[in-house]
């Protein structure tokens, strides 16, 4: 398992990724801090997400969780975030999830 973020050959850091609104301006402090705190393990999640469809192929987000190291609801929140970034894309097809259900099947561009 990859716990770094060389899926950018180290070019960026998390204060150069795009906003992602984590947080209202009406929450509380508690709230804004926490959502600081989460975009290093956002920029961390984001490497090893990407890292994980580089090494084994297009996956769905279970198969990602399980090459990641990562829980499913942790790479689930990352996704759309990832393909906004153009760093991964959907392949149109579904794979079988842990549960036997489909999910959509995801590749790093």
């Amino acid at each position: 398992m990859k716990d770094d973020a060389n899926f950018n050959n180290g070019t960026e850091k998390p204060s150069d990724l795009p906003i992602f609104n984590r947080v209202r301006s009406s929450d509380p402090i508690t709230s804004h801090e926490a959502a600081d705190a989460a975009k290093d393990l956002a920029f961390k999640h984001f490497g090893m997400i990407v890292n994980a469809l580089k090494a084994h192929g297009a996956l769905g987000k279970d198969g990602i969780a399980i090459h990641s190291g990562l829980e499913p609801n942790q790479v689930a929140r990352r996704l759309n975030e990832l393909e906004k970034m153009s760093l991964i894309e959907l392949t149109g097809r579904t794979v079988k999830s842990s549960s036997g259900r489909n999910e959509r099947e995801w590749r790093a561009i």
